[in-house]
């Protein structure tokens, strides 16, 4: 099966009020060509899901939709990098759902793999637990934390065959795995496409089964040049 899909195919998987889970942290490995679609798409009301928002000083990356205000639902863990978040909070134009990162992490995994929810002790006694199930184990209260899943994944590789195996590079492995098995259909846009057979077994990070579709996004060299300009970027906002 060939799950080589074009960029402008993207689109035809969204659609208004719809989650979506975006893959990356601060920009690296994040689906930066999807990204670009959805804002073009224009569709709205959606809830995102990302570990993290944009890098500093914002616009870049996934803070073009919140500045777009395609945004209704921001589920994430951290929003102090991006401004065009922060100013939609303070307009109260987004609802936002904060968890730590682990806590994050655990509840998507249990998303991907049918399992009924995570215990953490994290929160307990915090406005963390409220509303939430408190289980006692050995003594020690936990807070159940209920799956999470979205109704597309849209994540980044470094290269990907026809059949929709994934190898990752570097730093891009960060969230990309775990948000790729919690989602109904999931895209993996990757720098280079090559066929089946091309990719070492050991170096699949994502096997096929959880791979709806391939897009070609940036080549390597291009994802650098994106990179090395934004550091640029970052830096003079630093300063």
């Amino acid at each position: 099966m060939n799950k080589v899909i074009t960029l402008e195919q993207v689109t035809e998987q969204l659609h208004d009020g719809m989650s979506i889970m975006i893959g990356g942290f601060l920009g690296i490995g994040a689906p930066l060509r999807c990204i670009e679609k959805i804002v073009e798409s224009g569709v709205k009301d959606l809830t995102i899901i990302s570990i993290v928002s944009s890098n500093p000083p914002g616009g870049f990356d996934i803070a073009s939709l919140f500045k777009n205000k395609q945004v209704k639902k921001y589920i994430t863990s951290h929003i102090g990098t991006t401004e065009e978040v922060q100013e939609a909070i303070k307009n109260d134009e987004i609802e936002v759902e904060l968890f730590p990162m682990g806590t994050w992490t655990e509840k998507i995994r249990c998303g991907g793999y049918g399992l009924g929810g995570a215990l953490t002790p994290v929160g307990i006694g915090t406005k963390m637990e409220e509303g939430k199930q408190i289980i006692e184990v050995e003594g020690k209260k936990y807070i159940l934390e209920v799956p999470l899943r979205a109704d597309l994944a849209i994540i980044k590789g470094y290269r990907g065959d026809t059949l929709g195996n994934i190898e990752y590079r570097g730093a891009s492995i960060n969230s990309n795995p775990i948000i790729a098995a919690a989602a109904d259909f999931t895209i993996a846009e990757v720098n280079e496409i090559v066929a089946v057979g091309d990719l070492e077994p050991i170096r699949v990070g994502t096997p096929s089964a959880f791979i709806k579709a391939v897009v070609q996004g940036n080549t390597l060299d291009e994802q650098e040049e994106v990179m090395e300009q934004r550091w640029i970027e970052t830096n003079r906002f630093a300063k």
